[in-house]
This record gives structure tokens, C-alpha cells and sequence, in this order.
């Protein structure tokens, strides 16, 4: 019987009027049966052909129209792939591929090719652009899958049996067989590090495929793109090394292998990790000459970050005040200046001076340290207030050689708005803080001369009132007034002090974010947005990105504000980038560090081999010779051989009509059933 035909019965009354109808009719031959009646056999063949009219059968015949099976080809296109003659061997095999199917009138065709963003170029994901490829395809259509790759495939499902229904995946391995490769791995690494403490790193050398012991190697470590130091590991074996971050914000180090004799890629020589370098605690000591309505300022900013440990001291009784009080009887606490100006100098990340004169309370000899101090890379923030124009400013002693400005001794005692000068627009401390017309004013300003250093803020009538400077290793901050704490109290719509002295802080601090002439990288998915800061000159240019792989690339810096200039690289690799402007270096880190998909970069079969048998799939070689044979095979036959694979012939199809044709004609069956029941009567009247 064809397979199209069936056979579709409609009762002409409902079952429960035929079943009792044929009960009877049964017990009516039965008994004729049991008493051996003549003609019953007349009789019987009348009742059938009455049964079956009532029952009315008719042929059903369906008009199908096939539907072509699908075939998918995924073509891995991951960094691994770019070794040795891989892609040629992929391209080549696509094309045979193509053409054979093309052959088959009863197959679809669908080449899958991942997308090469940087997410997929970290692990190469197949399965799961397979998946996406055929969300359309009934599991019995699929005929099979052709993966083009070298088996280092990082998604392949943990139940392979998931995949029968989708018909054999086969896998066409594009490297070369034994392949032997040296890696470097980071087995261990802190993802943060407290600022100039050790930290610890774990590294081990491989050399596989075996992976055993062996001798001494040459590994060189870089810290943010310097080298600072030659490791000699043996190989199989981990090794503990140590580093010490030297600034907050991301350290990036990075360890470069010597190559082996037999190398499959360099791309795994190479490992890096990125630490996010952060301080303990800041120290901070505060000394107010006396006291004023700004003090608390100074105290409430610092107090309300619970990263800093503030030491404050107020000067309430200097040493000319002599008013016969025993010293015993004093609830004071004496000013600890040997501990704090000598013993315990260096350990202070910041020191702030605030309306400061000389009384005699610090020794030259102590302030001398103070100067010594900035040299060597220390913090200094002065906050002047009237004494500063006097004959006992601080200015005459030995910190007047790291102060940037010079007071003339005028004091300016008039309203005035703060105004941020064109180079403040363009320091990072001062830079987008606003203009100044809607700022509080002051009233009271010490006129000073600059000598050094950058004003990035004025006052009346234009003179400075905030100037930065480097000096030595250190930074030096010098605010020619004392009423900051206007802005505080929100006096005539107050202003941004704040934001205003945590960046002054931070930019005192070294903080990298903070840096007036800086190349930053900042990484979001495959973008790099490379910004340039320069405190004078154009900030637009050019810069140089090498890739990964070695390769150079010239990127145009666009102007985006006063002295700051950006662009935006699209990248198609993970990895580290160095971005340099010919005087500034810099790096970005684009995905994951160490991705898996660099970890081990041999052809293999391995990963794949459950699929393969979950699916009936099978495993060739490219390198071995030709592309192999095409056949197209029965859902439950052998799909794969040594020199050709199978995909599943499903012969599968959608019914576009039917027919309906009754078996017995109405006059036929009357015929019989009245010519049995004639041959009955005549048989019964012998």
C-alpha cells in the first residue's frame, strides 16, 4: 500500500446505534451457527456488506509535497584559527563543501559564521551560533552539521546526547596533527593590591603536549609596559613572584616567554594580569594656625571620606600667650612637633596648612623637613589668611621655597567671584567646574605674585588665587584666601567646594585620574576611547596603537573641550593594546584577560568526541588529504566513514490536499446484500 493512501471510515449512524445493531446481528449468526442453519454463510456475507455500508469506508489519498532537509556548515573564525594554514585549509574545504551540496536538489544549505566580536573572540562559541542559525528548523529536518574548525571549542553542550535529534555532527579539523606549543599561565593572581605593598603572583610554563618538568626558561615581566625584571622558571612547575604597586588606579602586569624551538603560536607566550591598585589608608595631618569659621571645612570633607585618617591640630595656645596658668592646669593637648615634623613626617600623605603664621610653635627645623619632604614626592596644600601678607608669613621661612607664589602684602577685602582661569579649563582639578558668575562671592583675598607653578583660578580683579605646582618629586597647592567656607554655608548661592578640594586633594595625592598631561584608555565591549590631556598646546593628533599581534595602527584625535582631544577605535581582538603619543604611553585591556580561547591552541578531537558519538558523527582530517565524500544516508544507517560522512535523508513533507473516494459504491453493496439474501432463501427452500 502507498504510503499516502489510508483507508477513513464514516459511520452513517452514530456508535451507539450501530454497536447494539451489530450485537444483534452477531448473536443472530451465532445462533444460526449453533443449529447449523442453511445458508447462514448467505446470510452472513449479507450482514457484512450491510455493516460495512453503514460504516461507510472511504479511500483517503494525501497530496504531499516534499520539503528540502537543512544542512548547516559553521565555520570557526576565532583567533586560533588564524594559525599556520588553518583559515586557507577552512576556505578551501568551505568551497568543495558548497559545491557538493550544492548537488543534492533536496537539501538546504546554511553557512554559519560566529560573530567576531570581542565576547566570541575570548572563547570560541559554535554551539551557540548553531543554535541561533536554526531556531527556524524542525529537529526532523535537519540532515546533519559540518563544523570547519580545530576542536578548541569552549561551548560544547555537557549532555551531548541533547543534539541526536539535530542528525550527525561532523568535524573537518583544520591544523596539522601532534601539534607542540609553549604557554605561560597565571594560576593565581590578586585582582587588587594596597599601594606600595607586595602582592604575590603565580606562574607556571608549559611546554605541551607532554607538560612535564624541565629546565630553566627565560620569562620577562613588565609592570604598566616597563620591564623591570628577568625570571628564570623551569617549566611545570608554579613560581611565586612578587611585585609592589606604586600608584592607585590599574597596574597592568605582563610576562613574555622565551619561544620554544617547536612554536605553534606566540600569542600564548605572553600572559598579563590587571590590579587595581588601591590606597590602605590616606593620612592626612591638618594644622590650623588658629581658630576661624573655615577650620571646619577642612575637618568635615576629610572626616567624611572613611578612607583617610585625619590628624588635626588647632593652635589655640601659641607660645607668646602667657597668662600664669600652670601647665598642669591646662586641658590642652601639646603639639607632639618632634613626632609629627621628624619621626612620622613621611608616613602623611597629605599635609595641609591652614592660616598658618609663624609663632614660634615650629622650629625652621621642622618646616625645613616639611620643604625636604615635598622634594621626595610628599603632598603640601597651603590655605592662606591674613598673617600670609605679614612680616611672620610662612612664606619667610624654608617651606617659601616650595610655596609657588609670593605675597606682596597687600590684603584685598572687597566682594569678589572666583573665576576659573583659560588654563584652569583646562587642569583636571579646575576643568568643568563651571564659570564663576553663579558662584558665592568672597571677601577677603592676599594678593601674591606667582613664580612658578600653573593659576588655574582668580580672584579680584584677576589676580590668583589658586595656584598648583610641581615641585621635585612632590605637588604643591597654595590658595591665596582663607573663606572657602562661604561656599559651604550656601552664602550668596555658594559654590563647589567640595568637588573643588577632593579633586585638589586627589590631583595632591598623584591620583592618575587627576593627571594635567595624561593619555588615558578607557575599554567598553570591542571600543577603545583614547583621551588626551594637555595643559598647554593642542590636544589634537595623532596616536600610535599596536594591536596584540604587533601591528601599528595611526588613530586622528578629535578636540572635545579646552586643552582635550578623543577618538574611538573599534577593535576584532582581545588582548593588551599600548597606546603612545610620542611622549605619553599608556595600555588597554580589551576583554578578558588570558582568554580561554588563547590557553591551548592544538588541533584536537578531544572536546569533541562526545558529540560525535551522542550524534553519529565522525572526525577528519583536512591535513590528511581531500575534503572527504558526501552521501546522503537513512536516519538509522552508519553516517560517517573513513573517507566520507552522512547526512540524514529525512524525506520530510507538508500535505497540500487530500481525496476522498468511497471503496463501495451505494449500489454494489445493495446488489450484494440482496443477492446474498436471495441465495440464503434459495438454499433455505431446498
Amino acid at each position: 500500500m502507498l504510503d499516502n493512501l489510508a483507508v477513513d471510515f464514516s459511520p452513517l449512524l452514530p456508535w451507539a446505534v450501530l454497536a447494539p445493531l451489530f450485537g444483534v446481528a452477531v448473536l443472530v449468526l451465532a445462533l444460526g451457527l449453533w443449529r447449523r442453519a442453511p445458508g447462514l454463510v448467505w446470510r452472513s456475507l449479507a450482514a457484512a456488506a450491510l455493516a460495512i455500508a453503514l460504516l461507510n469506508p472511504a479511500l483517503v489519498q494525501e497530496e504531499r509535497e516534499p520539503i528540502d532537509d537543512v544542512a548547516v556548515i559553521v565555520v570557526d573564525s576565532s583567533p586560533s584559527q588564524q594559525i599556520g594554514e588553518r583559515r586557507s585549509r577552512t576556505e578551501a574545504a568551505l568551497a568543495e563543501l558548497e559545491e557538493r551540496l550544492a548537488q543534492f536538489d533536496d537539501l538546504e544549505v546554511r553557512v554559519v559564521r560566529p560573530e567576531n566580536g570581542v565576547a566570541d573572540l575570548e572563547q570560541t562559541k559554535l554551539f551557540e551560533a548553531l543554535e541561533a542559525a536554526i531556531t527556524d528548523v524542525p529537529r526532523r529536518r535537519m540532515a546533519g552539521t559540518i563544523l570547519l574548525t580545530d576542536g578548541q571549542i569552549h561551548d560544547v553542550p555537557r549532555d551531548p546526547a541533547s543534539l541526536a535529534g539535530m542528525g550527525p555532527v561532523h568535524t573537518l579539523l583544520t591544523g596539522e596533527r601532534d601539534e607542540a606549543d609553549r604557554r605561560l599561565v597565571v594560576t593565581r593572581a590578586p585582582s587588587f593590591g594596597l599601594v606600595d605593598r607586595p602582592i604575590t603572583i603565580r606562574l607556571r610554563v608549559d611546554d605541551l603536549p607532554d607538560g612535564g618538568t624541565g629546565g630553566p626558561v627565560s620569562v620577562t615581566a613588565y609592570q604598566d609596559g616597563n620591564p623591570v625584571r628577568v625570571l628564570a622558571l623551569p617549566t611545570g612547575v608554579e613560581r611565586e613572584v612578587e611585585f609592589v604597586v606604586e600608584h592607585g588606579g590599574q597596574t597592568v602586569i605582563e610576562f613574555e616567554v622565551e619561544p620554544a624551538e617547536e612554536e605553534l603560536s606566540l600569542a600564548n607566550n605572553r600572559a598579563a594580569v590587571a590590579i587595581n591598585g588601591v590606597r590602605d589608608r590616606l593620612r592626612v595631618l591638618l594644622v590650623s594656625g588658629e581658630p576661624h569659621p573655615g577650620e571646619r571645612i577642612w575637618r568635615n570633607i576629610l572626616k567624611s571620606d572613611p578612607s583617610v585618617d585625619l590628624v588635626h591640630f588647632t593652635i589655640l595656645r601659641p607660645p607668646e600667650k602667657q597668662d600664669g596658668t600652670p601647665i598642669n592646669e591646662l586641658s590642652l593637648i601639646s603639639f607632639p612637633i618632634r613626632e609629627l615634623f621628624e619621626l612620622r613626617l613621611s608616613e602623611f600623605d597629605l599635609i595641609i596648612f591652614d592660616r598658618y603664621r609663624r609663632r614660634g610653635v615650629l622650629p625652621n627645623l621642622y618646616l625645613a623637613n616639611i620643604a625636604n619632604y615635598v622634594q621626595e614626592g610628599g603632598a603640601f596644600l597651603e590655605a592662606s589668611g591674613p598673617q600670609f601678607a605679614q612680616s611672620f608669613s610662612l612664606y619667610r621661612t624654608p617651606l617659601g621655597d616650595v610655596l609657588p607664589a609670593e605675597p606682596t602684602g597687600e590684603i584685598l577685602e572687597q566682594g569678589f567671584r572666583p573665576v576659573v582661569t583659560e588654563l584652569g579649563r583646562r587642569h583636571p582639578v579646575t576643568a568643568d567646574l563651571g564659570g564663576g558668575a553663579e558662584w558665592g562671592r568672597w571677601f577677603r583675598q592676599i594678593d601674591v605674585l606667582p613664580r612658578s607653578g600653573s593659576i588655574v583660578m582668580n580672584g579680584v580683579d584677576g589676580r590668583p588665587l589658586l595656584v598648583l605646582d610641581r615641585v621635585g618629586e612632590g605637588r604643591v597647592a597654595q590658595l591665596s584666601s582663607d573663606q572657602i567656607w562661604l561656599w559651604s554655608r550656601g552664602y550668596d548661592g555658594g559654590g563647589p567646594h567640595a568637588e573643588l578640594l577632593r579633586r585638589l586633594g586627589h590631583w595632591l595625592m598623584k591620583e592618575p585620574e587627576l593627571e594635567e598631561n595624561d593619555l588615558k584608555a578607557t575599554v567598553a565591549g570591542s571600543r577603545i576611547q583614547v583621551e588626551r590631556r594637555r595643559l598647554e598646546g593642542e590636544a589634537a593628533g595623532a596616536v600610535e596603537i599596536t594591536t596584540p599581534g604587533g601591528e601599528t595602527i595611526s588613530v586622528e584625535l578629535t578636540p572635545t573641550g579646552p586643552g582635550r582631544a578623543a577618538a574611538t577605535h573599534v577593535v576584532d581582538q582581545p588582548g593588551i593594546f599600548r597606546i603612545t603619543d610620542g611622549d605619553r604611553s599608556t595600555l588597554a585591556v580589551v576583554g578578558t584577560l588570558n582568554p580561554p580561547e588563547l590557553t591551548d591552541m592544538r588541533t584536537t578531537e578531544e572536546r569533541l568526541a562526545g558529540v560525535a558519538e551522542a550524534t553519529g558523527g565522525g572526525f577528519h582530517w583536512l591535513a590528511d588529504g581531500a575534503v572527504p565524500e558526501i552521501r546522503r544516508v537513512r536516519p538509522d544507517r552508519v553516517a560517517t566513514g573513513r573517507d566520507w560522512l552522512g547526512l540524514r535523508a529525512n524525506g520530510d513533507y507538508v500535505v497540500t490536499g487530500v481525496r476522498e473516494a468511497p471503496m463501495l459504491p451505494a449500489a454494489l453493496v445493495l446488489a450484494i446484500a440482496l443477492g446474498s439474501l436471495l441465495a440464503a432463501w434459495r438454499r433455505e427452500g431446498r
